[in-house]
């Protein structure tokens, strides 16, 4: 059967950043599938009930992640925004800021430390 995964991939960064999602989604579940003891290379990874494949690759290349790419969150209510969009923005950079805008009345886009793109908001 065909399937599709999201695929991101980290250049020595993946450890640290799945223990940093893991403050903004304390229910994120991680497979580990590198068969090792010390920091994470590779996992599947369910956010939300989204399944992400994540790799930290040994070549280091010229391009990181980039906001054409993001990760939409879709929360229940605005303090949930709130704390998962200041636990993920914590060292990264804002897009658009925390505030209502005609598609959702809270909502804020921005890439966590890390370089991956998020989008978090209340759901329409």
């Amino acid at each position: 059967m065909t399937s599709l995964l999201p695929h991101l991939m980290f250049q020595g960064q993946l450890d640290a950043a799945l223990t940093h999602w893991q403050g903004a989604f304390p229910d994120m579940v991680v497979t580990r599938t590198d068969g090792g003891d010390g920091p994470v290379t590779q996992a599947n990874v369910v956010i939300a009930g989204q399944a992400i494949s994540v790799f930290d690759s040994p070549p280091v290349h010229d391009f990181t992640f980039t906001p054409s790419i993001s990760l939409m969150v879709c929360c229940d209510t605005r303090r949930e925004v709130d704390a998962i969009a200041a636990h993920l923005g914590d060292g990264g950079e804002v897009l658009m800021p925390l505030d209502a805008y005609d598609f959702s009345a809270r909502f804020t886009w921005l890439n966590d430390r890390f370089g991956v793109s998020w989008q978090i908001m209340v759901a329409p």
